[in-house]
């Protein structure tokens, strides 16, 4: 028997139905057209002159110069010089911890990484990275005399009550435990400057750190608890001497603006006018990286 009631309420309800279908869509289409119509990076900085690059305040890559409140050093320097080529004239640097560089540029705090950052096959699967702009090795600072005699990764090893201090996220992190050290063994620190207070505390036996950054902090230190240990020799890692290939980081979609980027680069890295500029941080000839590239350095071996 046909119920009159009933055959109401379930067209109701289809009806109901029909609508949140139908207002599920528009918000799905509304979300779609938001992702789709999202302005490639490199058509927003062509079109607005402006860039937002991120650092770690780690001279002498990237850092803020107190005495003009100004951001400089071997990473600023070169990326303002290949902007300026392709049309930048803002550039807004956004200081981070050198561990929160690569989250903060996928989370899009900034358009690209200027910090001189190692290649690693590891960030690679995270960013995309430039061609390489410098490469250079390592090296240690230690308590003046070098009481344990370290002057190399293994000799880490081989001294289980030793200690090394390194900064969070960084690749010298990485090499300690590629290469097998205790995690006891190693203290990660923020930044450097809380390292060496570590050192001069006796909490750590090692600061460890690329050869220029360790140049550049006893020059700032002046002091004479402190030294490099010399000589130092790279890492061995995978039967391979390690040397360090820095490079500006992309997101992995921003192909673009990478691909204009290394055009500029490679014109640009070796040049009189790029020797010229970062010879004030300590680079030169000796730490141009040849022919190498972020595909090559990316690849897992």
């Amino acid at each position: 028997m046909f119920d009159e009631n009933k055959s109401e309420i379930t067209l109701t309800g289809v009806s109901a139905l029909l609508i949140i279908a139908a207002a599920c869509g528009v918000i799905f289409w509304q979300a779609t057209q938001s992702v789709t119509n999202e302005e490639p990076t490199l058509d927003r900085i062509e079109r607005t002159r402006t860039i937002r690059i991120g650092f770690a305040n780690e001279a002498p890559y990237g850092y803020l110069d107190t005495s003009t409140g100004q951001v400089t050093g071997e990473a600023p320097e070169v990326a303002k010089a290949i902007l300026e080529q392709i049309g930048v004239t803002n550039v807004q640097p956004i200081v981070a911890d050198f561990g929160s560089l690569i989250p903060g540029l996928k989370a899009k705090r900034f358009d690209m990484i200027a910090a001189g950052m190692y290649i690693t096959p590891e960030r690679g699967l995270e960013i995309s990275f430039s061609n390489p702009t410098y490469g250079i090795g390592e090296s240690f600072i230690v308590k003046a005399g070098n009481p344990l005699d370290l002057h190399s990764y293994e000799d880490i090893l081989d001294h289980p009550d030793a200690k090394i201090g390194v900064m969070g996220g960084s690749v010298e992190q990485g090499y300690a435990k590629k290469l097998g050290i205790d995690a006891r063994q190693i203290a990660v620190y923020s930044d450097y400057a809380s390292a060496l207070l570590g050192l001069k505390g006796d909490q750590i036996d090692a600061v460890a750190a690329t050869d220029l950054t360790v140049n550049d902090l006893l020059a700032k230190q002046a002091s004479d608890e402190i030294e490099k240990a010399q000589p130092f020799s790279d890492p061995v890692i995978d039967g391979q001497e390690i040397r360090g290939y820095g490079a500006f980081g992309f997101r992995q979609e921003d192909v673009a603006i990478r691909e204009r980027f290394n055009e500029e680069l490679a014109k640009f890295i070796g040049s009189p006018e790029h020797l010229q500029l970062v010879k004030p941080f300590g680079f030169d000839e000796s730490t141009l990286p040849g022919n190498k590239t972020a595909k090559e350095l990316t690849q897992t071996p």
